[in-house]
């Protein structure tokens, strides 16, 4: 089999499926354009670079001949885009023979929201495509607002030979660390995490908040930990190596992941934090309620609510218990739906199946 991938390379998710595919014997390649396009990523899976002569939707009307010559060329058996705004509107314009698109939020949430255009040019493109892919059940019904066609959920797990416990469980330490590993902006909750902390701390000073990530807005978060008298307790780390992020996890008693926007399509960071035996706190945002069980695998609370985080850490943070209890429950619900392979091999079966 071979499977072209119409996708940003510098995307983790692109090469995670592309490596995927390649494990399995598949030959694979990526086809990107050059804004999206990653030199190291390039040495692992073949890659070819398509042309952005134009601004804005205009590139992806300029880049179609090329694509479709180059997909001449390889014909590969299957064209899968991701983002059904942006790649998957090129894609849809080439006329592929097994043509495949993803959505993964923004893309169906907010961009046919902006204007008439936009969701005619969604409708379009879903409607060429050969079968439609959601990460959740709840953004699979926000893309029924746009297409009759049946959207196969196709959770995005994680790689529990990777994200897996602390050998010895969760330590009853009497230090709690509360911690996330977000891009640093508003839509994942940062600041809300730091005001619901900074109120958690008050009644256990004894505790740490951990932030590992980076984004625009770093400088705005860490003068308000200093502004609500929380700089001592908490650490920024910056972005990290995916590599390291489960041992960074692994430290925390409670993972925190209090995003604002239903584009939080699936919520693979509170998927990471139950397969490494961490109680999660979310918000009750796109996938989040989906992928946490309620006071089973965590607590899920209202979006924009620090007062309800703080009271959430404070219910974990009183009983260790609990945090071993909710740990292990989530451990075992990861291996159940979200593992990596078991998705992506479905992910196969799908292909297949159409």
């Amino acid at each position: 089999m071979k499977i072209a991938l119409l996708a940003p390379s510098r995307s983790i998710h692109t090469q995670k499926w592309a490596l995927f595919y390649q494990s399995q014997g598949i030959d694979v390649k990526v086809y990107t354009f050059k804004d999206h396009y990653s030199e190291d990523n390039a040495k692992l899976v073949p890659t070819e670079i398509l042309p952005k002569l134009l601004p804005s939707k205009a590139s992806y009307l300029a880049a179609a001949p090329t694509l479709k010559k180059m997909l001449k060329e390889w014909n590969p058996d299957i064209l899968h885009a991701h983002y059904v705004s942006s790649y998957g509107l090129l894609g849809a314009m080439v006329h592929y023979k097994k043509y495949f698109v993803s959505v993964w939020g923004k893309d169906i949430f907010v961009v046919p929201k902006k204007s008439k255009l936009n969701q005619k040019l969604i409708e379009y493109t879903l409607n060429k495509a050969t079968a439609i892919f959601s990460t959740s059940h709840v953004m699979a019904k926000e893309t029924n607002l746009y297409t009759n066609k049946k959207v196969e959920v196709t959770p995005f797990g994680v790689d529990i030979e990777q994200f897996y416990p602390a050998p010895n469980g969760q330590e009853a330490d009497e230090k709690i660390i509360i911690g996330t590993v977000k891009a640093l902006e508003d839509k994942y909750g940062i600041a809300d995490l730091v005001k619901g902390f900074a109120l958690f701390h008050k009644e256990f000073p004894n505790s740490e908040l951990l932030i590992t990530g980076d984004g625009p807005q770093r400088a705005e978060y860490e003068q308000l930990a200093k502004d609500l008298g929380v700089a001592e307790v908490t650490t920024f780390t910056g972005k990290v190596p995916n590599t390291e992020v489960p041992a960074i996890i692994r430290k925390m008693s409670i993972f925190a992941v209090p995003s604002t926007e239903d584009s939080e399509s699936f919520g693979v960071a509170a998927v990471e934090g139950m397969a490494c035996g961490v109680p999660v706190v979310v918000s009750n945002v796109g996938g989040l309620p989906e992928v946490v069980v309620q006071d089973v695998t965590g607590i899920v609370v209202d979006k924009n609510s620090p007062d309800q985080l703080a009271t959430a850490f404070k219910k974990l943070a009183r009983n260790s218990d609990l945090r071993a209890v909710m740990g292990k429950a989530g451990v075992a619900h990861v291996k159940e739906h979200y593992s990596w392979v078991d998705n992506a091999h479905y992910m196969l079966s799908l292909y297949e199946k159409y």
